[in-house]
């Protein structure tokens, strides 16, 4: 069965227009953009339209060169107009990721990209966990209580497989978890003991039926383009004995929104600060 997150959705758009409606001005949301690919670009105006409708300011500035972005990202840390910051790809090729998103206040860094806010995580208090982690988070509280529950985790990048299952284990949370990744020998056989498996490899439709157990359910955080078609990491005939979140407007959706929160966040820290 495909999942209905439309209710997770709605809750969370109230949630923020009732906070952005007590706050004395409109947040504002920086977007920076070295090298922007058509891709990013038509990321960049869905951000936008959603930010509007939500209230909240957006802006976008463009930093070509590694030297402008060195410049740019301390700048706009430091100005009290900009409630949160987030970096699109790609970067140029004469600085890290490290390096970049160091740059961006731990207290503007909305995407939860900056070592301090990913730090944080690891003693269970997170400020602004990366948001695609947090937004699977989300999902799974919103179908189930995660306690004791056992989650495969399929991919170990910085922004969501690593964070994903930090986050999962904190105190409260407290599902057990197992993450795989490239390496892993007989991926289907952990999957298939799991109540909960997150797929986020980037590969579309990577996995199919053979890897999940009937009734399990499964969160695909894939975005794909196929002969302009997008496609999850996960074969959409799992739907047939699992349940699956969508493709597009599940995860993906869901991480739009909690970017959009943790600007208002940052707006309501800065005001009491």
């Amino acid at each position: 069965m495909i999942l209905n997150l439309e209710p997770l959705c709605s809750s969370i758009v109230e949630n923020i227009k009732e906070r952005v409606s007590k706050l004395p001005k409109a947040p504002k949301l920086a977007a920076v953009t070295c090298q922007p690919e058509p891709s990013t670009l038509s990321y960049l105006r869905s951000q936008e339209k959603q930010a509007k409708r939500l209230g909240i300011e957006f802006a976008v500035y463009e930093a070509p060169k590694a030297s402008d972005l060195k410049l740019l990202l301390p700048r706009l840390s430091a100005d009290n107009s900009v409630s949160g910051i987030f970096l699109t790809h790609p970067l140029p090729t004469d600085i890290s990721e490290l390096e970049a998103v160091s740059l961006i206040s731990p207290e503007k860094d909305v995407e939860g990209r900056n070592p301090i806010n990913l730090g944080d995580i690891l003693y269970d208090s997170p400020t602004f966990p990366p948001c695609t982690a947090e937004a699977v988070l989300r999902i799974i509280k919103y179908l189930t209580n995660p306690s004791g529950k056992k989650i495969s985790v399929i991919g170990r990048s910085v922004t969501v497989g690593k964070p994903l299952a930090m986050l999962l284990l904190q105190k409260g949370i407290d599902a057990t978890v197992t993450v795989c990744h490239s390496r892993t020998k007989d991926i289907a056989e952990i999957t298939k003991s799991s109540d909960i498996v997150v797929v986020a490899i980037g590969r579309a439709k990577s996995f199919g039926k053979d890897y999940f157990t009937p009734g399990s359910t499964v969160i695909d955080v894939g975005i794909n383009v196929e002969n302009e078609e997008i496609y999850g990491d996960v074969d959409p005939s799992v739907a047939e004995i699992c349940d699956l979140t969508p493709v597009p407007g599940g995860v993906g959706r869901i991480t739009t929104l909690v970017l959009m929160e943790h600007t208002v966040k940052a707006a309501e820290m800065a005001r009491r600060y």
